[in-house]
Parts: structure tokens; sequence; C-alpha cells
């Protein structure tokens, strides 16, 4: 069996925002599959990731895809089109040439592309309706980009109702929390074969945190998150990728 090089890019939800551990670093499903990968293969997994958080569909295909494929992995995941689903004149046709493009790369480098779509946060936030709208539109467009293609594995996340609930976010809501990372790991694994650990599908509840009343909601996130797009800022400015190298998984959850 040839080894694993798998390289994740990608914005927030990749680079595993909402995931938080004790010394303040993110962890996510990407990590995490890797561990899993490692662990149900019996074999370690070189892992990398390159995703940064904030970034529209096409820039991080400019500037993280063939950083990446230089890499020589075996394996490539892709997501994007999250942040671009939140700005009023987005192209859900020129977000899904996006997925598109990194299929046609990979394939081109020999590379396995497996292409995911974000959870659905729509119940949960301002604007919920539209929201919903534009994920059903990307999920499908999509869809019809990579369909039929054996090449590409793809793990949808946009469709899981349960995924959708609260207790799977986090405070901004709009980030998946430890407990929907971990779902979104066992959905990336079993679509690529792998069995992984039972609990990853609905881990525990999260201990009950007070949820912010609509004016806390406004001042914590969602004004931050309004000043950027006036300002034309993101999150992810200055931010380097959160782990551009290789490291060696090894197959242990220890």
């Amino acid at each position: 069996m040839n080894a694993v090089r798998y390289v994740a890019i990608g914005d927030s939800f990749t680079e595993g925002v909402g995931d938080e551990l004790p010394d303040r670093t993110v962890r996510g499903w990407a990590d995490l599959v890797a561990r899993g990968w490692a662990a149900a293969s019996g074999a370690p997994v070189d892992y990398a990731n390159l995703a940064i958080r904030g970034r529209l569909a096409w820039p991080i295909v400019a500037q993280q895809l063939e950083p990446a494929l230089a890499l020589k992995p075996t394996h490539l995941s892709f997501n994007g089109g999250g942040n671009d689903m939140l700005r009023p004149r987005t192209s859900i046709a020129h977000i899904a040439d996006a997925f598109a493009h990194v299929l046609r790369r990979c394939k081109e480098e020999g590379v396995h592309a497996i292409m995911l779509s974000g959870a659905n946060p729509s119940k949960q936030l301002p604007l919920g309706r539209l929201i919903q709208r534009r994920g059903d539109l990307l999920t499908a467009a999509a869809s019809a980009r990579l369909a039929g293609d054996q090449s590409v594995t793809t793990a949808f996340n946009w469709p899981d109702q349960e995924l959708s609930q609260p207790t799977f976010w986090s405070e901004d809501r709009l980030h998946l929390n430890s407990r929907g990372h971990h779902r979104v790991a066992a959905r990336v694994l079993t679509s690529l074969g792998l069995e992984p650990p039972g609990e990853w599908w609905r881990m525990p509840e999260l201990a009950n945190r007070p949820q912010p009343n609509s004016r806390d909601y406004f001042r914590e996130h969602l004004g931050p998150w309004i000043r950027r797009r006036v300002t034309r800022t993101s999150s992810g400015d200055g931010r380097l990728p959160k782990l551009p190298e290789f490291v060696a998984i090894s197959p242990s959850f220890d």
C-alpha cells in the first residue's frame, strides 16, 4: 500500500475554527481525518493543511491549490464558498466552477480529490432563508460539476439535517464546534471507505454555556463581521497557512 500524503485547502471550516483546544490553537475536521485515517489504516499518514480563515472560494484556489499540489500529495481536500455566500452579489456558478477547477488540476497531477460542502448554519443566522437558498443552490451546482466522475470522493455536509442543529455549532453560530467537526470527520472517513470511531458521529453535547442575547451576539460576533465587510478586511489577513509542510500522523489516538 502506498503511503498516504493528505493535504487540505480551504477557509475557516478546513482550518478548524470553532474546535479550539486548551492551548488556544484550533483542531478541526481535517486534523481529525488525518488521525482517523492513520488509526483505521494502521499506518502513518503525512498531513498538511494550507487553509486560512476568511478566504473566498477562488482566492483559496489561487493561493493554496498550486502550493498544495507542489507537496506531491496522494489526496487533496477542498471546500470553499461559505464566505462567498454571505456577500450580496455572489455568483453560485462561479463558486461551483472552483470545484471543477480543483478537480481538473488534481486529475492532471494524479491526485485523488476529496470535495466537501460546509454544514448548514441557516436556522440560527440572520437572513437564514437567503443563506439556505444559496447553500442549496451551491450544493446542487457543485454536485453537477462533479457528477459521474469516479476519480473524486464527495462528503457534502450541507444536506445533513442533524448537523444543522444548534448543539453542533459554536457561539458565533457560523462555525462548527468540536462536536460538529467530529461528525464532519466521520463523514469524510466513511466516504473514503474507512471506519471512523463510532462516537464521532454524535459526540456528547458540550457543557451548557449561556447563549448570548441579541445585543451581545451583535457586539461580539455580528458587529465585527459587518465592520470587516465595510472595511474590506478579512479575519485571515496576516495569517499564515495552518500547516504548510507535511507532518507524520501516527496510527494512534494518544
